[in-house]
């Protein structure tokens, strides 16, 4: 869709909130623990331990099937609990600095996160594409990113920290949120769209950052995402992508047992070496035998491999032919992604006859190789376009920071 026939629903921006000591005493979130450590917690704050098994039961079904944000809602927990619960813990959702919607239906979230520890607030997005049967929710593991892909434009933002399994998985709550995707409740107010069925059928961690390098918060969110008796997504409508941290993905099929995506874009290593700097670490040899021992992989359970279209850098016929051979024998589903430009970059989309000639020529060879429709392009939405400004932080702010910091902990901390 051209930019020009696109309108943006974009809500003002807001500056960070000025820096105070309370910020640095934010309640633990019950939001991403694991019924066992959420156990813990309860037995620590005087939860008798035979009402344990119980009250976790309780918040479970508040937080994950009924999706508030408020303990008072939660109208079978006695009242003494819940007081309890709001003194000592939170369930809160992040703050939505900017929300942006186009008119291609996809629609993205800044949201701000509070500091955490001796840190600051943090910002990450978070986008949702609605297709045909389906929506997709694109969820970001980091608050920037280290890889530092070339064609990327979250690549050009500084890796701040990780995100906690409570972070990863607000987003997923926040977004239900938003389009009225809880079952047995009312629509929220200031819901984008009526609650009438299930929105988000799909989550990728497709988002800012690399997942593989935040396994274990990443690990958690994705097992509570898919838990029965919670949000209850299958496993199969779980997809993660990573650019080739080869140690993690045989864990990732293990342990989480999510679908697969690799972020390929070249099928040599000098061009790969440039365009996904970790082939570097990692190449493309190490990469691709990783994939042969996924667990669980199988027809029925291909891996997906993303290839992003750049003009005379690796659209030839022979990177075509190249990367057959290179995934020869691998169940594998390639998406063909037309390069989405964004500020700054020096890098062409493919010509489109050229990525047709490409599909085709993949097709032909026994391979799925969907062209990804481009979404969102109008407000920064699309593949590899996600940033926040978390790097930056006002010169004001910053002294402030430091200052509170030093009269805190003291200078030499």
């Amino acid at each position: 869709m051209d930019a020009t026939e696109t309108t943006i629903d974009r809500a003002p921006a807001k500056a960070p909130p000025p820096l105070r000591p309370a910020d640095f005493a934010v309640k633990p979130s019950l939001i991403g623990l694991t019924r066992e450590d959420m156990a813990e917690a309860l037995k620590e704050k005087g939860i008798p331990e035979k009402q344990v098994r119980m009250r976790v039961s309780q918040i479970w079904h508040w937080l994950y099937i009924r999706g508030v944000s408020d303990f008072d809602a939660m109208t079978n927990v006695a009242k003494d609990m819940r007081e309890m619960l709001k003194k000592h813990f939170t369930i809160a959702r992040p703050e939505i600095v900017e929300e942006q919607v186009s008119n291609d239906g996809t629609r993205k979230w800044l949201l701000r996160f509070p500091p955490r520890g001796a840190g600051r607030p943090v910002e990450v997005e978070t986008v949702y594409i609605p297709e045909e049967g389906r929506g997709t929710l694109c969820i970001s593991s980091q608050v920037g990113c280290s890889l530092t892909c070339s064609f990327c434009h979250t690549g050009t933002q500084k890796l701040v920290r990780n995100l906690t399994a409570e972070e990863i998985l607000s987003q997923l709550l926040l977004a239900r949120d938003r389009l009225g995707d809880f079952p047995d409740r009312d629509t929220p107010q200031g819901a984008i769209i009526p609650a009438e069925g299930r929105k988000i059928t799909n989550i990728v961690m497709m988002g800012m950052g690399e997942p593989l390098y935040n396994f274990e918060p990443v690990k958690t969110a994705l097992l509570i995402a898919s838990d029965g008796d919670g949000l209850s997504l299958s496993k199969r409508r779980i997809t993660l992508s990573t650019s080739g941290v080869v140690p993690e993905i045989y864990r990732t099929g293990e342990e989480i047992g999510v679908m697969l995506a690799i972020s390929l874009h070249a099928v040599r290593d000098d061009l790969r070496d440039m365009l996904v700097p970790i082939n570097k670490k990692y190449p493309l040899k190490d990469l691709i035998e990783a994939c042969r021992a996924y667990p669980g992989l199988s027809n029925a359970r291909r891996i997906t491999f993303e290839y992003v279209m750049l003009k005379d850098v690796n659209d030839s016929l022979e990177d075509a032919k190249g990367l057959i051979q290179l995934l020869k024998g691998i169940p594998a589903k390639i998406n063909l992604i037309p390069f989405n430009p964004w500020p700054g970059t020096n890098y062409q989309c493919s010509d489109w006859a050229t990525i047709e000639k490409f599909a085709d020529f993949i097709n032909a060879a026994g391979y799925a190789s969907p062209i990804r429709t481009p979404r969102g392009r109008d407000i920064l939405a699309a593949c590899g376009q996600l940033k926040s400004e978390s790097e930056r932080m006002r010169k004001t702010e910053r002294l402030a920071f430091e200052a509170m910091m030093i009269a805190n902990h003291g200078e030499d901390d």
